[in-house]
């Protein structure tokens, strides 16, 4: 197996030593996201989150894989309340209750880390708890379908049958998507579908699995920044990422942390 191989969708085969270097990258995107925790607390800014996790990327010998992607500038994506997904860093105050999403990635030895959880600034709303646990649990349905011979629609199906179980949305205008050495390649990795569609996993894939819920409807939209979306109805979303490689017999967590689910307050 090559490093080279793709599959007729042109979705990449990793060997096997391949994911020592997905290890390493996952750990330290986790670790900076641990560490970052204990700073969300209301009257803190987003930007200074941002300024603490760019220092960390820097000390921990990794890179930004977000700034200069696109004309981006900051090392995070901060998403706070009804923002979806793409929240940039700024002077926005934390306010009691507020629920954020925060997301990283980094690149270590060519190798990309990209992991995202959700934070509570104070104590989170009972709807907010509610939509967090469904989020996560969402996401956790969504890895439990990884293994070679099912297919991407199985993760979709999984993700959007208990999300939606619980009477809550599944965003459909982002997706997770493949990565490895690139940042972005393919396959787009749907929170939504039907089990048995799509391309077939196969052992050695590398992808992000990310679904975003929302407690309203699924619609979005950009701002005129170009980057944050919101939801429509400017209901509460909320969102977790892990990196995930497909073993022999089912799947490995790239970004693992036992501080992956938040204190809810």
């Amino acid at each position: 197996m090559n490093h080279s191989q793709l599959t007729k969708e042109g979705i990449r085969i990793h060997a096997a030593e391949d994911f020592a270097g997905m290890r390493k990258a996952g750990a330290i995107a986790s670790q900076i996201l641990d560490e970052v925790g204990p700073m969300v607390r209301p009257g803190v800014t987003t930007g200074a989150l941002d300024e603490f996790i760019q220092r960390r990327v820097e000390e921990l010998g990794s890179t930004s894989a977000t700034i200069g992607y696109r004309g981006y500038q900051h090392s995070s994506c901060i998403s706070v309340n009804h923002v979806v997904c793409h929240g940039i860093p700024s002077e926005k105050t934390l306010n009691n209750g507020d629920i954020l999403n925060i997301d990283v990635t980094v690149i270590v030895d060519g190798w990309y880390g990209d992991t995202s959880r959700m934070y509570v600034a104070g104590k989170a709303p009972v709807k907010a708890q509610r939509l967090i646990q469904v989020t996560y649990d969402s996401l956790m349905k969504g890895i439990e379908a990884v293994r070679p011979g099912a297919t991407f629609g199985d993760i979709g199906a999984a993700i959007q049958t208990y999300a939606e179980g619980h009477r809550m949305s599944v965003v459909r205008d982002f997706c997770g998507h493949g990565l490895g050495r690139v940042f972005h390649a393919p396959p787009n990795v749907l929170h939504f579908g039907r089990s048995g569609k799509g391309p077939v996993l196969e052992e050695g894939m590398f992808f992000t699995i990310e679904p975003m819920i929302n407690l309203g409807r699924p619609e979005t939209k950009i701002l005129a920044d170009d980057w944050t979306a919101v939801t429509r109805d400017r209901s509460l979303s909320a969102q977790f990422e892990h990196s995930i490689g497909v073993t022999a017999n089912g799947f490995e967590i790239f970004t693992p942390s036992d501080k992956f689910f938040p204190d809810l307050g």
